[in-house]
């Protein structure tokens, strides 16, 4: 299955075409898509959405789709990646800080049922778009706070349309404090603190655990699993109970040569080197 990359961290694509140009894929950024005009199906996650003129969707990086195009469809795609918004904190109200734009958009509901969006407020997404593809002519949209805020507010009328039809909100099913805690519990286990393991743990994108982490703890998750791990070494090896055999077993090292080259790799000198130092 195709995966496609975003290395920008906003992207507005507004395009039409009678046979959609993809195959069914998954992406590493978020995507607002509105359809302009047109009919089809939305194939997202193995669900058939039949969409119109009028309709949004809401993707996160680990969304299945593709449209299977009925009549010839205009869409507009409004794609951007994680730190489009963890960079423009300053200009986001307390609310959105604890609901993420991020996280309603990886609201499972959303790719089950068609969001049904009535007077004012589909009049007033179709204008909000209209504004926002108006001023993608402009070379610098991705930094315009004009157009942070113009898709802010869509994301106030899929809040809006979701409590009017009364779907269940799932929102954040996990906080800081539990990814530490499953990373200090598993510290020992290489294969449980893979980024792969821990993101399939808390049942979200791997691309998407990654900036998190780093935007949450201001560090990337690699650093502070290698630093983690080297403090907890540094304290085996001071402690002078533990061979440095059986440190390395403890934490995963296929011998004693892996530890000794891991540890001289973050701390410049060798366990031996580092007990004498003590």
């Amino acid at each position: 299955m195709r995966r496609l990359n975003q290395f920008e961290t906003l992207v507005i694509h507004e395009f039409e075409e009678d046979k959609f140009h993809l195959p069914a894929h998954t992406h590493t950024y978020y995507e607002l898509i509105y359809i302009v005009s047109g009919h089809g199906i939305h194939e997202l996650n193995n669900n058939m959405i039949p969409y119109k003129a009028g309709d949004l969707f809401a993707l996160a990086p680990e969304d299945r789709h593709y449209f299977d195009i009925k009549s010839r469809t205009r869409f507009v795609y409004i794609k951007f990646t994680d730190s489009y918004f963890s960079s423009k904190k300053n200009l986001v109200t307390d609310d959105l800080v604890l609901n993420t734009p991020q996280s309603i958009m990886r609201e499972k509901m959303l790719k089950e049922t068609l969001l049904k969006l009535d007077e004012p407020c589909a009049t007033i997404l179709k204008n909000t778009v209209n504004n926002i593809t108006a001023y993608n002519c402009r070379k610098d949209v991705s930094t315009s706070p004009i157009v942070f805020y113009q898709i802010l507010s869509i994301f106030g009328l899929i809040r809006e349309t979701v409590k009017g039809m009364e779907l269940p909100i799932r929102g954040c099913t996990f906080n800081d404090n539990q990814v530490l805690s499953y990373i200090h519990e598993n510290i020992y286990s290489p294969k449980s603190i893979q980024s792969k393991a821990i993101a399939q743990h808390f049942n979200i994108a791997q691309t998407y655990f990654s900036a998190y982490f780093k935007r949450n703890f201001g560090i990337t998750y690699r650093d502070y699993i290698n630093n983690l791990k080297v403090q907890l070494i540094e304290k085996r090896i001071a402690g002078k109970n533990m061979p440095i055999k059986q440190i390395a077993y403890e934490f995963g090292f296929t011998d004693e040569s892996h530890l000794t080259n891991y540890f001289k790799k973050h701390k410049k000198m060798k366990p031996s080197e580092y007990v004498k130092n003590q």
